[in-house]
């Protein structure tokens, strides 16, 4: 079938206006998970007195517009004596372009030492706009013909499958426990790879404070993790952008990592300031004929963003020069806040759902996100429902699932709330769920 575009003249200008057949544009836009990012947007601005337990928001209420002037003043300082810059220096850091890896390389990698021990060199540190651009240069790097593919555990972070649609990546899924991604199904997938002649270049893994799911990977399974990787050649693509905001916190799988298996993928967005846009990846894995996987990511950055903000840049910069390079230090406060939202939130579903038959949830020790199992369909029908009529937003888990499962299952994010909002939005959830029950 050959899908024609067309020109019409337009009735009130008479104007030629060129019309687009989407059969035409790239294929990732008919794809639903493309829309999944908009969907709670749309329905939140529909009904704008609904209770939202949907958005992964960081906590608003430590929001200090003067901090930024006092950031930047600290990074200002730290070209000043620390890097000998005179005033013209400073102004061309902070106005130019800058380096396409980023000019705060050597503060992150100083901040992953002290939060994380992480020890990398700053020339391992690509410093990106946002989490989403270190995921997409990773994943359009790796993907170098039909046969490659990334596995991912199901349900999954619905960025990731964006970006690997954006990358023209297959996704191939893996199942996920209590404890994380399934190690075994994880070794099955692979020898399948391998006998169907795909090549597996990376796995996708976020092993604290999942999202969705909320779920962690507990130490043993970490390192059996590094292991099945080593053993099958495959990079771990780390996702740890939860990783600091709660108790029990585990190593990293970079911080375990002796053989180059990780690539880690941080953002500030939840730890440093969302409106930045400021992420970055560590890419040390060495790349035959010289250089490092970050020098490769650093040449597809300059021809898509060209570099980082350097304003962005010094204000999270001055966050971590304030903090003494530590992340835990600066959101002691939200990580409290996190961890009694949880809890309440925790025990307002065992107070209101807690003898209700089919309706069950896990117990995230950290993180945005709880997991909720009910007895009856959750669709995006449902949602809006829930909004409309009993005024609470949740996120439906099939979109995490890429829309093929979990469609008994909703996401709850505590990070926004505070108790009474928390209280209100169980209980009206609670009316939802005992209306829909069988």
């Amino acid at each position: 079938m050959v899908c024609e575009e067309k020109v019409f003249v337009s009735m009130d200008s008479n104007v030629l206006s060129h019309q687009l057949s989407k059969e035409t544009l790239h294929g990732s836009l008919m794809d639903p998970a493309i829309e999944s990012m908009n969907l709670l947007n749309e329905i939140a601005g529909r009904y704008p007195d609904a209770i939202s337990m949907a958005a992964g928001r960081p906590y608003e209420e430590f929001f200090d517009v003067s901090l930024i002037h006092d950031y930047l003043e600290a990074y200002r300082d730290h070209l000043r004596s620390d890097r000998g810059m005179d005033d013209a220096g400073i102004s061309r850091t902070l106005f130019q372009y800058g380096t396409t890896k980023g000019i705060i390389s050597d503060l992150v990698a100083r901040h992953l030492a002290v939060d994380e021990n992480i020890e990398t060199d700053p020339d391992s540190v690509v410093v990106t706009v946002g989490f989403q651009e270190a995921l997409f240069l990773v994943l359009r790097t790796l993907r170098a013909g039909e046969r490659d593919v990334l596995l991912a555990p199901t349900p999954t972070y619905v960025g990731l499958t964006g970006a690997a649609l954006l990358t023209d990546t297959p996704v191939w899924p893996v199942q996920s426990t209590e404890n994380g991604i399934d190690l075994d199904d994880l070794v099955h997938q692979l020898k399948r790879a391998q006998e169907q002649g795909a090549r597996v270049r990376a796995c996708y893994v976020t092993p604290s404070f999942a999202n969705p799911t909320g779920t962690s990977m507990d130490l043993p399974a970490r390192h059996r993790l590094l292991e099945v990787a080593a053993a099958h050649g495959v990079l771990l693509l780390e996702d740890n952008a939860y990783g600091l905001l709660g108790r029990d916190r585990l190593p990293t799988l970079k911080a375990l990592d002796h053989a180059a298996t990780v690539v880690y993928l941080g953002s500030f967005a939840k730890t440093g300031m969302p409106g930045a846009r400021v992420g970055y990846v560590v890419a040390d894995q060495h790349v035959t004929g010289g250089g490092l996987l970050a020098d490769e990511l650093a040449k597809l950055k300059g021809m898509l963003t060209v570099n980082t903000s350097p304003i962005a840049q010094a204000v999270i910069a001055g966050k971590l020069l304030l903090n003494d390079f530590s992340l835990v230090k600066a959101n002691a406060r939200e990580t409290a806040i996190y961890q009694r939202n949880l809890h309440l939130t925790l025990g307002e579903l065992t107070r209101r759902l807690g003898a209700v038959p089919g309706v069950t949830w896990n117990t995230p020790t950290g993180g945005f996100f709880i997991t909720v199992t009910v007895p009856f369909v959750v669709d995006d029908e449902l949602l809006e429902h829930a909004a409309r009529d009993h005024g609470v937003l949740f996120t439906p888990m099939h979109h995490f699932y890429g829309g093929k499962d979990g469609f008994n299952q909703l996401r709850l994010s505590i990070s926004l709330l505070d108790p009474r909002l928390i209280e209100e939005g169980v209980s009206r959830l609670a009316e939802l769920v005992t209306a829909r029950l069988p």
